[in-house]
């Protein structure tokens, strides 16, 4: 039999061949291996710490554990073992000090691979008191000169967002390794000090060459800072030191080209990556998405699905669907959420907000009610989405029940999903469901968010609250220019004009630079209030400003020479716009006008270009009816009358809409459907009834 000395050399020389050992079972055999050639005698503490290693390596802490309470003697070594294994997971952390608790039970002096790693262990968990501690620790037994302390330090206080420590401790460092100057960059960037950071990072070139994840890092800067000009300097710089560009890096550089809007350069860095993981293929998709590049995000999906061994993600998916969200679901949408299914995403709450916005840009609420019905644990960004979705395609009663509905989950109510239900009650014009808003706007402390306010302002306006929306303005105090276009809008769409010019004034005064929205309402303004040298000044101010009109602002033109008569000046204006070809609105208000007018001459051009473009436009050939009647062409009154009975083409039914108590409700021509529609026709026979006494008795 073998001597003990040579049993227990054995069973180092077998841990030390191992230490590459990755898997519990080859870790467990050896073990076992050990124990069966090494003599019953107590082992040394050697020995149980390179098994102690071994299963720390293997990311095993329970073995090490056991391992470690059954040793008869430990050192510092073993504590350290296990202490470093703790504090790389913050889930297990806090069993580093219960351990440093053991060594001054066990009278060991800790060392600087002690300090280091309890220092790691309390920058995990961001406990600063801890973490200060320590520091006070490590320089009472004579570690403060260790670089490994130091960085640690430096890593400490970074991470719990004490940047002034981590630049003390910086400072107080006698040499300054590429390690300590990432510590200390990074606590920048992570504590949003990015601008510093990039400073810092010229710090550092002046002596010291910067590392892979140093020149990862400060790209990151760059892309978070959409700075394209520093980020092409770095990428220069990378080529210029001969670096290697791992990985991490060349995705670094994908995503900095990505996020300065740059797609082409990242594309050509993505082709000479020669084996992209997932992140690469997710920011090349993402690149395309925030370019607005929907088919060529989808053809990278399609070659990643097609090359790439890795499987797609949360992330894959949600930017692959919002790239194409506004193609017809047929095309992307559906196969999309179909390979969603196949996955196993269907319940990710992440992915389920990207469906159902686009199921909601292709007209489908009821495919996204169905997502978001079949979605259990839903977040606050999720009915917000819903909410969004309803507003956006105008239905508003069911945008603000959705905001209703989560209010009562108990959701923390944001500013965004505010601001989207006091638009939809400013669509509604119902003044009692966006009172109860307002009011909890207040309660949630959110009246002092400008987004917010801005909304109000509208809400109020629109609904014709005028002295509510101005005294809200008033209390915001440095309004931004939507809050100021919301009151001008107000104004301007109550044909408020000297009090629209009033508050355009005063934009001009506080230094605000006006945009398309804010002439839009005071082109408005003078439509409504046939203020025609006013609407012309503006016009022409408007576009000395740099200011292109679009077809709202036509629009207001048209209207306004129009009403006035000058019906060859709103002709002569739709002719000279871009919009001449496909915008029907501006010629159909010019039509109206004719029929005001009974000018058939302009009248029946117009209406020959309106139905060039739409064959079918049955308020066209209504308005050309009406036109023929005002100038006694009965004729072809009756013409167009038979025409308009053969056409195939249906008009939808206007609605009205009144709100009483909690509830909105919609009646429509001969619509029955309503729950109350015969108690309301038993109060009109009463109140009939009523009206034909009262005519009675003043007979």
């Amino acid at each position: 039999m073998a001597s003990s000395q040579e049993a227990s050399s054995l069973a180092t020389l077998l841990i030390q061949k191992c230490t590459c050992t990755t898997t519990l079972k080859k870790a467990r055999q050896l073990h076992a291996r050990i124990l069966t050639s090494t003599p019953s005698t107590p082992q040394s503490p050697y020995l149980n710490n390179n098994i102690i290693s071994m299963y720390v390596r293997c990311s095993y802490l329970g073995d090490a554990h056991l391992v470690f309470d059954k040793m008869p003697q430990r050192n510092i070594v073993s504590y350290n073992a296990l202490i470093a294994a703790s504090s790389r997971s913050c889930s297990d952390a806090h069993l580093a000090f219960k351990l440093l608790a053991r060594v001054q039970i066990e009278c060991l002096r800790p060392n600087g691979l002690t300090f280091t790693s309890l220092l790691q262990a309390s920058s995990c968990l961001q406990d600063h008191l801890l973490g200060s501690s320590l520091h006070t620790q490590s320089m009472k037994f004579g570690f403060l000169d260790d670089i490994c302390v130091q960085t640690s330090l430096l890593g400490m206080y970074s991470n719990c967002g004490d940047l002034k420590c981590a630049m003390e401790v910086f400072n107080s460092m006698g040499y300054k390794d590429a390690m300590a100057w990432n510590s200390l960059i990074f606590g920048y960037m992570k504590n949003e000090k990015i601008v510093e950071g990039l400073h810092l990072f010229s710090r550092m070139r002046n002596g010291d060459i910067p590392t892979q994840f140093t020149y990862s890092m400060v790209l990151n800067a760059c892309s978070r800072l959409g700075d394209k000009d520093n980020g092409q300097l770095i990428h220069a710089q990378v080529i210029v030191s001969g670096i290697t560009t791992d990985l991490p890096l060349q995705n670094a550089l994908l995503d900095m080209y990505c996020s300065c809007g740059d797609a082409q350069t990242a594309f050509r860095i993505f082709s000479m990556i020669k084996n992209p993981d997932l992140v690469s293929w997710n920011s090349m998709i993402a690149g395309y998405l925030d370019n607005g590049d929907g088919e060529k995000a989808m053809n990278v999906f399609i070659q990643f699905s097609r090359t790439s061994f890795a499987k797609p993600d949360e992330y894959t998916f949600a930017s692959v669907i919002s790239a194409t969200g506004t193609f017809p679901a047929s095309d992307y949408g559906r196969p999309l959420h179909a390979q969603v299914n196949k996955v196993g995403l269907e319940m990710s709450v992440y992915v389920g907000s990207t469906l159902i916005s686009m199921y909601f840009n292709n007209g489908e609420a009821g495919s996204a009610q169905k997502i978001f019905s079949f979605i259990i644990k839903k977040d606050v960004i999720l009915w917000t989405e819903m909410i969004t979705g309803y507003s956006r395609t105008g239905n508003g009663e069911n945008a603000i029940e959705c905001f209703h509905k989560m209010s009562q989950e108990g959701l923390k109510i944001d500013s965004f999903s505010l601001s989207i239900a006091l638009s939809a009650c400013a669509d509604l014009a119902t003044l009692r469901q966006g009172e109860i808003i307002h009011c909890q706007v207040i309660k949630t402390g959110h009246d002092v968010e400008m987004n917010v306010c801005g909304s109000l302002i509208d809400m109020y306006a629109k609904i014709g609250d005028l002295q509510t929306a101005e005294s809200i303005l008033y209390q915001v105090k440095n309004p931004d220019l939507r809050c100021w276009n919301s009151m001008l809008g107000g104004y301007g769409h109550h044909g408020k004009a000297e009090e629209a010019f009033k508050v355009f004034d005063e934009m001009l005064k506080r230094g605000l630079k006006s945009d398309q929205v804010t002439f839009i309402s005071l082109l408005a303004a003078c439509s409504h209030c046939g203020l025609i040298d006013k609407g012309k000044f503006l016009w022409t101010y408007m576009k000395e400003n740099g200011l292109k009109p679009g077809p709202k602002h036509y629009s207001c033109m048209v209207s306004l020479l129009s009403r006035a008569g000058l019906l060859n000046e709103a002709e002569e204006m739709i002719e000279q716009s871009p919009f001449s070809g496909d915008y029907v609105d501006l010629w159909r208000t010019l039509l109206s006008s004719c029929v005001s007018c009974g000018n058939l001459n302009i009248g029946l051009r117009v209406a020959e270009r309106i139905l060039k473009i739409d064959g079918e436009d049955s308020a066209t050939n209504i308005l050309l009816t009406n036109l023929y009647a005002a100038v006694g062409r009965w004729d072809c009154v009756a013409e167009m009358r038979r025409k308009i009975r053969g056409s195939t083409v249906e008009r939808d039914p206007a609605v009205s809409k009144i709100e009483v108590a909690k509830g909105i409700h919609a009646f429509s021509s001969g619509d029955r459907s309503h729950l109350w529609v015969e108690e309301m026709e038993a109060e009109l026979y009463r109140l009939r009834g009523n009206l034909m006494l009262l005519e009675t008795d003043e007979i």
